[in-house]
């Protein structure tokens, strides 16, 4: 049937929806409906590693590949540096500028290296906002326990008494700087309740806030003249031979020649793995998130967490086929956006935490309460008229211009007609764990994001990954600028590869494939 045939159901049902009580679920109900249906839980999809500091610990057969790769660094002979910095930080996204910047704010040498260009990431693709406690009736105690049950008591706890705590510092660093927030009539930050939270705390700036964030940021990082290398793809690190963190070794993709960095700190910033497409999911991740700051630490000896565990946003894009997997805010859902099946009612609170509703909608979906697409892809209705509906016409408009946009050239108009979604591959809960500096076990290797783990536990709130980059994008800054003066330049060498050699031909040797893989490959070779 014709997709604008099916939205129907979706206008006749609205007024009755309005008065339907909504499932509540017991703490019970909620574990067993997160283990029927939620990917986590397929029991397929995931193996133990073989080797490493993670031996034996099960991941997905995607992430378990690659951290048993070979590196593409074959030989010993040239490790001559090219640059040499005080703080390396890799990756270009919102915790590596923050990183940057207060490491270079501190008095030390900083290089920015990317992969892609400066500001290539995920970050610049938020869209619901950043979750800190300055509203008067919130505070970092009731941030710090909304946060711990959407972890599934999960989290590290020192890891999140850090970042509730300093919040608020950070909105002001980031308004000083000249983010623009939104703002009630009288000035004041206004704030938006999000799913999973008991207070509202979400400073937005409309449905663009990682845009906002980081045009502010990579302006900042150019303005203060930090060395950029652009299109560098990090392929190895360095160490001394004695466990430290040295370097790193870049492939620059315009030419395809080696840059080796010598550095007295590393500060990885490499962002999720979204586009290794794990179980077959669509992803909301840009192209370069293919989780390399794993495999390059993993090599290193640091130890990993969680990496058991990821995120599916609830509302991806089913249709139009252009724009698969893409995110639908959930900024949607918070001012009041219906979900919908097929028979044209609500199935689950809608600002449930995002494993809770992601597991709703696949239920919705594998008992056939789904809406087939003519491409035969299955999802659910969003409500978007709604919020014109409930609020007064131009509300969509007003407050989700971007997602008007993105839609509107499709043709499709979403104050007027519903959407398609199903949760889309969306982050990485687990990754390289680290101490409240983002300190690795390795001295001198830091992580700072997503690539890290332990802050979130098992299931990520929403609006906590903005300001996860910038907490801990300042600390690992400024913690690597502080030992600037007090160590030196370590020896370049490759030790540590040889150990993880070593090791992997006890164990068969590696999987077969080189890590890390730089970009998803998404065409095949012919011949």
């Amino acid at each position: 049937m014709d997709i604008h045939a099916l939205q129907q159901i979706v206008h006749k049902t609205r007024d009755a929806r309005r008065k339907q009580t909504i499932p509540k679920f017991s703490p019970a109900d909620r574990d067993q409906l997160i283990h029927k249906h939620h990917p986590d839980f397929r029991a397929s999809a995931y193996r133990p590693i073989r080797f490493g500091p993670n031996e034996g610990d099960r991941t997905v057969v995607e992430l378990a590949t690659l951290l048993e790769g070979d590196s593409p660094i074959q030989s010993h002979d040239e490790l001559t540096p090219h640059h040499t910095t005080d703080v390396l930080v890799i990756g270009g996204g919102g915790a590596g500028c923050a990183a940057a910047l207060h490491a270079h704010g501190a008095g030390s040498n900083a290089i920015l290296a990317t992969k892609l260009r400066l500001g290539d990431s995920n970050s610049v693709m938020a869209q619901g906002g950043m979750q800190i406690s300055v509203a008067p009736e919130d505070s970092p105690v009731t941030h710090f326990i909304d946060t711990l049950k959407g972890g599934h008591m999960e989290n590290d706890h020192d890891l999140l008494k850090v970042m509730v705590e300093e919040g608020p510092a950070i909105a002001k660093w980031l308004i000083e700087l000249g983010v623009l927030f939104d703002r009630q009539a009288d000035g004041n930050l206004h704030v938006k309740k999000g799913g999973g939270s008991s207070k509202p705390r979400l400073l937005t700036c409309s449905d663009y806030t990682g845009l906002e964030i980081m045009r502010v940021l990579k302006d900042e990082v150019i303005n203060q003249k930090i060395q950029l290398l652009e299109f560098a793809a990090a392929i190895e690190l360095l160490s001394d031979g004695e466990g430290n963190c040295t370097g790193a070794i870049f492939k620059d993709l315009d030419n395809q020649r080696h840059i080796v960095v010598a550095a007295k700190s590393v500060i990885l910033a490499t962002g999720g793995i979204g586009r290794l497409h794990i179980q077959g999911f669509p992803t909301s991740n840009h192209y370069g998130a293919t989780g390399d700051g794993l495999c390059l630490s993993y090599r290193m000896g640091a130890k990993l967490a969680h990496i058991d565990t990821f995120q599916y946003h609830p509302s991806g894009a089913v249709y139009p086929e252009q724009l698969i997997g893409a995110l639908v805010t959930e900024g949607i859902r918070s001012e009041g956006g219906h979900l919908v099946n097929a028979k044209g009612e609500r199935f689950v609170n809608e600002l449930d935490t995002r494993d809770v509703v992601s597991s709703s909608i696949i239920r919705e979906c594998e008992e056939g309460r789904g809406i087939r697409t003519m491409s035969g892809r299955v999802g659910v209705w969003l409500d978007t008229p709604l919020l014109d509906a409930e609020h007064g016409p131009g509300t969509v408009e007003k407050h989700f211009p971007a997602m008007v946009m993105q839609f509107d050239r499709f043709g499709i108009n979403i104050s007027k007609d519903p959407v398609l979604i199903y949760p889309t591959l969306h982050y990485q809960n687990g990754g390289v764990k680290i101490d409240t500096n983002s300190e690795t076990n390795v001295k001198n290797l830091f992580v700072a994001g997503e690539a890290s783990g332990g802050l979130h536990g098992r299931n990520r709130l929403m609006g906590n990954s903005l300001l996860d980059l910038m907490v801990f994008g300042k600390r690992s800054g400024l913690t690597a600028a502080g030992r600037t003066g007090s160590i030196k330049q370590g020896k370049l060498t490759l030790q540590h590869l040889d150990r993880f050699r070593a090791e992997a031909k006890k164990h068969g040797n590696a999987s077969g494939v080189i890590s890390p893989m730089i970009l998803p490959a998404y065409t095949r070779k012919v011949g």
